[in-house]
């Protein structure tokens, strides 16, 4: 739905923007699918059968939950990172061809790089909404669905449509605040889905360390792939 509203949005934009969207969306459900949902799918059925079975089935999910986490977010993060830093060499090695110049590379990657903002929690949701799942508890995730399509059109529109004319810049790169505003909308879901699930089976989440760890090997990657571009 979120991509939907997107696309609609992008249809009020100069020429370019709605294949511009579309080539970032492409590459940017890869690591949502092959990551986050992958990894929430094959979670789902061992929480749901803890919470049925294990007397201790609430810190069975948690650890679980964690352990699911983790192993998102390792994969995630460079992908993110990927897209941030070297979304122009993405695009051009995937699209580039015929009438596919690079600077169309550059406009996919200004896209890609707003939508590497949102790409964790965007990722950490889908677990997050696994366990609600788990828990038979559906109406919650539903709710701050809702509450991250709301935002993320509220936002879209003002950064695609009335902030590229604030700012100076072609409208056309109004395509790229679509998927800003998706992320930070990724971000509350993301927030209130953890929020109301620690009041109830206990502290989850990504150790800071851990986290810190992730992205300084990320940004180290990302320097050396563009010492590489550069030369």
């Amino acid at each position: 739905l979120s991509a939907y509203v997107d696309t609609l949005l992008a249809s009020l934009l100069p020429t370019g923007a709605v294949t511009g969207l579309a080539n970032a969306q492409v590459l940017y459900t890869l690591p949502v699918s092959l990551f986050g949902m992958s990894v929430s799918a094959a979670e789902l059925p061992a929480m749901s059968g803890a919470m049925g079975i294990d007397p201790n089935g609430a810190e069975t999910v948690r650890s679980r939950l964690n352990g699911g986490l983790r192993q998102i977010a390792f994969f995630v993060v460079p992908s993110a990172m990927a897209f941030i830093a070297l979304g122009d060499v993405i695009a051009a090695a995937l699209l580039q061809t015929g009438r596919f110049r690079q600077s169309d590379a550059v406009y996919v990657w200004g896209i890609l790089a707003g939508s590497g903002v949102g790409l964790l929690p965007s990722t950490l949701g889908r677990l997050y909404s696994s366990t609600y799942y788990a828990l038979r508890d559906t109406r919650t995730p539903l709710r701050y669905a809702l509450v991250h399509v709301a935002l993320a059109t509220i936002l879209g529109y003002f950064f695609a449509i009335p902030l590229p004319g604030w700012l100076g810049i072609p409208a056309i790169w109004g395509a790229a605040g679509l998927t800003l505003a998706a992320g930070i909308a990724g971000w509350v879901e993301m927030r209130m889905l953890r929020r109301t699930l620690n009041s109830r089976i206990g502290a989850t989440g990504l150790a800071s360390g851990y986290m810190l760890r992730l992205w300084a090997a990320a940004i180290a990657a990302a320097a050396a792939a563009w010492t590489v571009k550069l030369l």
